[in-house]
């Protein structure tokens, strides 16, 4: 069954370990740092009892992100779910609860990974798929170890020792993204480890109100927005990243998915749809962002009088050409489709053209913000602070006077270029600009994977082909 976004706000609830600005947080829905974006996260899950919303979002009384995809047509339908979460929040919520139920989907289609040679969790991994599907919860992970020196493993999360039931694990895990609004953190790791590093070796998830699990909060875009007006999107869309922290967490046996196996807890990502699937939803996700940041390009022109001029019309044409790149990785993947563990699994999107939106969106998303700040010029420098100067009963005369163009008001101008700096140029925006390049991972990761998972023989065979076809002798 799905939960109403007043049922998900109520488990925010439960006396989590939240720290920002040398506070504790008492309740994130209430807090001036969090609630807007609890309660943006909150009508996703409303979005599933709109009827106009509830067959694309919902198969079989679960989120259809949960749902295996069997063929083709399911894997078209999983989009459009994603596609219509993302627009909710106009791609800015990058890791909304379709992205880890994706993630669980891809170990549900594939348990046989997590069978290693000393420790079985196949079933553990089938009941935190189930677990999460039933009770509609969202998951968030997180995967990166903190920076480090030589002797200095000991910050990174590591097992501590066994007990009755359980193991327990201390240690920190970073950027965890969305994990101030899950109900349940899943903690591993995606680098390769040494045979050898058996203490790093564990994938587990947890609730956020265990005892020892702490949360240490970056800077909160929201708390520090002065209104809706003035910061539109990170007043309401700041998904938040934070460092998680254990101190000797007791982490029961069932809930713990690979155990002092570093090859399965590698393997639990690439062997299994996992990874693809985050893929299929952050692609689908970025393409629904880049559409958003096109059309505020065209208002932001129109509100200029340049959307006619031929350098701007062609300025526009660039940035509708990258829109479609980003829509045709998507499909691409899509129809690129492979059979997981011989159709057992169902299937995955392609790997090579998903691995390869990785590059894509990293390269092409600060182009796009670039190419609109230069259609935006000096229009985004010379904003009024608040958007109380337009109510002031002496100042707001001028500012309407001074700040309309032709067909635009002065109010309905400053609110676009607001919206425009806010995804642009703001702090906010920044962190969105790092998170599209980095949040995939660095580029010496992705590019040398790219080719071993490209179709680098077929290339080497059709250059070489045209090489065997010719010598020193052949004429024409």
């Amino acid at each position: 069954m799905t939960r109403s976004g007043q049922e998900y706000l109520e488990a925010l609830r439960d006396g989590r370990e939240v720290w920002l600005d040398g506070e504790r947080v008492q309740d994130v829905t209430t807090h001036p740092a969090f609630r807007a974006s609890a309660a943006s996260f909150a009508g996703l899950y409303d979005l599933a009892d709109d009827p106009a919303h509830h067959p694309v979002l919902v198969q079989g009384g679960v989120r259809r992100a949960y749902a295996v995809p069997r063929s083709y047509e399911d894997l078209v339908a999983r989009r459009r779910a994603f596609r219509t979460t993302a627009e909710a929040s106009y791609g800015f919520l990058g890791r909304t609860p379709d992205y880890l139920a994706a993630g669980a989907a891809g170990f549900a289609a594939a348990p046989a990974v997590f069978t290693g040679d000393t420790f079985d969790g196949a079933e553990h991994a089938l009941g935190f798929h189930r677990r999460l599907a039933e009770g509609d919860l969202h998951g968030a992970f997180t995967l990166t170890d903190p920076a480090s020196g030589p002797g200095e493993d000991d910050l990174t999360l590591r097992i501590t020792g066994e007990r009755d039931g359980g193991i327990v694990v201390r240690g920190a895990k970073t950027i965890g993204t969305g994990a101030v609004f899950a109900d349940e953190i899943l903690v591993g790791t995606i680098e390769p480890l040494a045979d050898d590093d058996l203490d790093h070796a564990v994938t587990f998830s947890l609730r956020l109100d265990t005892p020892g699990l702490k949360l240490i909060s970056r800077t909160s875009y929201e708390g520090r927005s002065r209104s809706v007006f003035d910061h539109p999107l990170s007043s309401r869309y700041d998904e938040n990243d934070a460092m998680l922290v254990c101190e000797d967490v007791f982490v029961p046996w069932e809930r713990v998915l690979t155990y002092r196996d570093p090859a399965t807890t590698g393997a639990i990502w690439w062997r299994t749809p996992a990874y693809l699937n985050f893929v299929h939803q952050s692609a689908t996700r970025f393409w629904t962002k880049l559409e958003f940041l096109t059309g505020l390009a065209i208002l932001v022109a129109r509100s200029h009088g340049t959307d006619k001029l031929p350098p701007v019309t062609q300025a526009l044409g660039r940035l509708l050409g990258m829109v479609a790149q980003a829509k045709a990785f998507v499909l691409g993947a899509e129809a690129s489709y492979e059979e997981v563990d011989g159709g057992r699994g169902g299937v995955r999107p392609g790997q090579e053209i998903s691995f390869a939106q990785r590059i894509m969106a990293g390269e092409l998303y600060p182009r796009a913000v670039q190419d609109i700040k230069l259609l935006a010029g000096g229009s985004l420098i010379q904003l009024p602070a608040s958007g109380r100067d337009l109510l002031h009963p002496e100042l707001g005369p001028l500012v309407r006077q001074y700040f309309r163009t032709p067909g635009h008001p002065a109010e309905d101008r400053l609110k676009l270029l607001k919206l425009a700096w806010d995804a642009l140029g703001s702090e906010f925006a920044g962190r969105h600009e790092q998170y599209e390049r980095f949040y995939h991972g660095a580029p010496h990761v992705y590019l040398t994977m790219q080719t071993w998972a490209g179709s680098a023989d077929a290339c080497e065979r059709l250059a070489q082909a045209c090489l065997d076809g010719y010598g020193l002798g052949t004429t024409r």
